[in-house]
């Protein structure tokens, strides 16, 4: 590692090192080879002079790039892909006439690019379905434990953990959906010249139409792809990249949707992140246990919002057949947003695996507040008790003010079971109240609901998607 230039922390400190390689130089230049093998392949099968020994020449050095060749060649001709092509003349004396025949740049950048986001979602994909797994057995553990919820962040009705874990895991399903749709969209730009009108090909071939439609479906094929885009400019459409950045963006709202609700868990002290046994939370303040893996997803997760504005920005801004101030922003915000997500998915997944759930602080809190959220069955006993609905609808509101500021006022604890035992009104004893708060009486259907979620969503999608499964991330800092 250098210490006297900038290092990016996206690959110093998040991102794993599979998606570093998929977005590294000797991925690409592996894959420009592998596109200029199938256009020669194609253009052989298709009739033009091209022995199959220059194929095999060319397949001989798909692998072994004499990089030293290309980088000396570039400082000459200031031309990345025509320095490549040098490189690999070198090494191909007999095909070095044919490499790149009829193409333009954008023939293995562009379709280099979209190979390259494919696989890039594919990994997405993986780590997605882990976090997905991990989440389902977290929501199935604790299905039926009650808990304070919370809208506006402030008590509400009673759910379950396992419930609110649902929540989370129905966000990313959702981004799941996303990602398989645009990833099944993605074509290539196949071979369509410097304007996108196969004009080269058309002198290869000499005008032959049907030999020209050939060229994009044969190129896919061996490329593994089921088609090329219909029609290009000199670049695939830009507009590509915005989708599929689209789709991180997604993923990273989920993210940083979970991670906020488990720092606020962890401030209440109901649920915390794992917490190795030497970390250190603070280098003043020696007790503290900082959420830094949900702060740090929170952190990662805005910089993959924006960051989508990017591929946008630069969609809308292209000319007519292409213009070259998108490269320099491809450059950046493509791969920086997949490895940014990456790193994402990489901390959610070991938050979800290692969280830590404390049920006695949650039943403390709950039932601070379930006198307050048990008062419509206390009214409906009460009433059965022979009193009045609409005269003990209003005793009851003056009681729970009244509890209200013994607990905001005086700092004393919820005292309205007693307020209302000692009421006449109401004829119940506080032992026939104490019966009423049973947690698990005010968390409606929410457990049914996990269970029923889990075997009609999750377990289907996650017994398809079983190879993928049992992945364990690797935290880096």
């Amino acid at each position: 590692m250098s210490h006297d230039r900038y290092q990016s922390p996206l690959s110093e400190r998040y991102a794993s090192k599979e998606m570093q390689y998929i977005f590294s130089p000797d991925k690409k230049f592996k894959t420009w080879r592998r596109l200029w093998i199938a256009l020669a392949e194609t253009e052989r099968e298709l009739g033009l002079p091209i022995t199959e020994e220059q194929i095999e020449e060319l397949k001989a050095h798909a692998e072994d790039i004499n990089y030293e060749v290309a980088k000396e060649r570039e400082k000459a001709v200031r031309h990345d892909v025509m320095s490549h092509v040098y490189a690999y003349g070198q090494q191909c004396p007999k095909a070095k006439g044919i490499i790149h025949l009829g193409a333009t740049s954008c023939y293995v950048g562009d379709n280099t690019d979209m190979i390259v986001m494919s696989e890039a979602l594919e990994i997405v994909r993986r780590k997605l379905l882990n976090v997905i797994a991990e989440l389902a057995k977290f929501a199935d553990g604790y299905k039926g434990l009650p808990t304070l919820a919370f809208t506006h962040f402030q008590p509400a009705q009673p759910t379950t953990v396992g419930k609110r874990a649902t929540l989370w895991m129905q966000e990313f399903a959702m981004d799941l959906e996303d990602l398989e749709y645009v990833r099944s969209t993605l074509k290539l730009l196949g071979s369509k010249g410097t304007t996108g009108t196969q004009a080269s090909f058309l002198e290869l071939f000499e005008g032959d139409q049907e030999k020209i439609d050939r060229i994009d479906p044969m190129i896919a094929e061996k490329m593994g792809f089921d088609t090329c885009y219909p029609v290009s400019g000199q670049t695939y459409s830009r507009k590509v990249d915005t989708r599929v950045l689209n789709v991180l963006a997604g993923i990273a709202a989920s993210a940083h949707k979970f991670s906020n609700d488990i720092r606020l868990l962890q401030h209440l002290k109901e649920v915390e992140e794992p917490f190795e046994k030497s970390q250190i939370g603070s280098s003043a303040m020696a007790y503290k246990r900082n959420p830094m893996r949900s702060e740090r997803i929170a952190s990662l997760s805005r910089y993959v919002m924006i960051d989508a504005l990017n591929p946008a920005v630069t969609s809308a801004t292209q000319w007519f057949e292409r213009t070259l101030d998108d490269s320099a922003n491809k450059r950046l915000s493509v791969p920086e947003g997949f490895l940014a997500i990456d790193g994402i998915l990489d901390l959610c997944l070991n938050v979800v695996d290692g969280l830590v759930v404390y049920p006695k602080v949650i039943e403390k809190r709950l039932m601070s507040e379930l006198p307050f959220m048990a008062t419509e069955n206390i009214m409906m006993d009460a009433v059965k008790a022979g009193g009045d609905r609409q005269e003990l609808h209003e005793r009851i509101r003056e009681l729970s003010m009244e509890a209200g500021r013994n607990v905001k006022e005086k700092g004393l604890d919820n005292n309205l079971l007693e307020l209302i035992a000692e009421d006449p009104a109401f004829n119940l004893t506080f032992d026939e109240l104490k019966k009423t708060m049973d947690p698990a009486k005010y968390v409606g259907r929410a457990p049914l609901q996990v269970e029923a979620y889990l075997k009609n969503v999750i377990r289907p999608l996650l017994e398809k998607n079983q190879d993928v499964l049992g992945m364990k991330a690797q935290i880096h800092v």
